[in-house]
């Protein structure tokens, strides 16, 4: 298939957590025979920080403004298999209405950010990259968000297909790294900045560090305000590259993963750091949102301190060989299920069913795999959902 997506972006992961999600999709979906096409805008933030300027599983297209661009990049997908529009896509709702009068398509929404989406709709009527009105033209939903929302997507808001498309983990980046000094902690929490995450972050990694004065804490992540009143004992490191990622996680004796208010609120919304501290075999701590148990199971693959001395006690008491046998835990079950490969496949599944090509896809899937791969039962995707 000839792949078009049209995302944040894919070149910097500077301050943005889409940039993970998006190289370890197209990788596998590049990987299995597919040509995938990413288009970006070249804003000045992602200019200045790009740490994969040309991707080898994708070619990128930058452009400055659309109105100069609209023709070239609209004429990019008048021959693809599959058009993809992601949240938070800067152009989006001019992408999607020219993508349409084109009659570009199977046309797909990827929601990066659906309890956000949700709650603007909710709201507004609209998000800054989707309107209510333009969801019934999207072939299908991809959702980051799983449970009861989709069906609200369907009915209320007249998808004619809301799938559950949750963030993936590339294992040959992700696996267990030997501890690094530099990044050797009681606790590590990795993340941009985000007023409703800080009261956490606060309470469960700063709070911790306070009452363990003699302990290494790190938060790594960009945008945080000077101000913040960090413990002494808690160090900053404002970016973080990808590369690094797992000897970060590896190098703590536990990790903390934070979620967003409107992504507890929604549930089912993990996180694609969850995913990725999992294959590293870190040991995680986390806040609690419904659908979790789904994912990780508590006490035996992640655990959920209520407050900084349970955090504390935690780190204390807990044996190594217990915390180590926890991470390896979490490792197998996201290997399981959530690796780049399984999200490729489920997206082939998706355009099949949107677009009627099947044979085309899994002929070109099969002779790029010769069989070999994780196979996706059918149940993992919401049975009847898509014509």
């Amino acid at each position: 298939m000839k792949i078009v997506i049209y995302g944040l972006a894919i070149t910097s992961s500077w301050g943005n957590g889409h940039a993970t999600t998006y190289r370890s999709l197209c990788k596998a979906l590049a990987r299995r025979g597919h040509q995938i096409h990413f288009v970006e805008k070249n804003v000045e933030w992602f200019r200045d920080n790009r740490d994969m300027p040309h991707p080898e599983f994708c070619k990128v297209h930058l452009y400055t403004d659309w109105l100069e661009s609209e023709r070239n990049l609209v004429r990019l997908s008048k021959d693809a298999d599959a058009v993809v529009v992601g949240s938070y896509f800067p152009d989006a709702l001019a992408a999607t209405e020219a993508l349409l009068a084109a009659g570009c398509g199977p046309l797909l929404f990827y929601d990066i950010d659906t309890p956000i989406t949700i709650s603007r709709l909710r709201a507004e009527g609209r998000a800054e990259y989707i309107t209510a009105e333009q969801i019934s033209h999207f072939s299908a939903y991809l959702s980051f968000t799983g449970g009861p929302v989709l069906r609200e997507i369907e009915e209320r808001f007249n998808s004619p297909c809301a799938v559950p498309f949750y963030c993936s983990v590339d294992p040959e980046l992700y696996r267990p790294k030997p501890v690094m000094r530099d990044f050797e902690c009681a606790l590590s929490y990795l993340g941009t900045h985000a007023s409703d995450r800080q009261p956490k972050l606060m309470n469960l990694l700063n709070g911790t560090a306070e009452l363990m004065p003699e302990s290494r804490f790190i938060v790594a992540g960009a945008q945080y305000p000077k101000d913040t009143p960090w413990a002494k004992n808690v160090e900053r490191i404002t970016h973080l590259s990808p590369p690094d990622h797992p000897s970060f996680y590896c190098s703590s004796k536990f990790t903390l993963n934070l979620t967003r208010d409107e992504m507890v609120a929604a549930g089912y919304s993990p996180s694609v750091r969850l995913f990725e501290a999992s294959a590293c075999g870190a040991a995680i701590v986390s806040d609690y949102w419904k659908g979790l148990e789904h994912v990780l199971t508590p006490n035996q693959e992640v655990l959920l301190p209520k407050d900084a001395y349970e955090v504390a006690q935690i780190i204390r008491t807990m044996p190594d060989a217990e915390r180590t046998r926890m991470g390896l835990n979490a490792r197998e079950r996201i290997l399981s299920a959530h690796t780049a490969a399984h999200r490729a496949i489920e997206f082939e599944q998706i355009v099949n069913r949107c677009s009627g090509t099947s044979a085309r896809v899994k002929e070109a899937a099969r002779k790029a795999t010769k069989g070999t791969g994780p196979v996706v039962p059918e149940k993992a995707l919401r049975a009847g959902v898509c014509p």
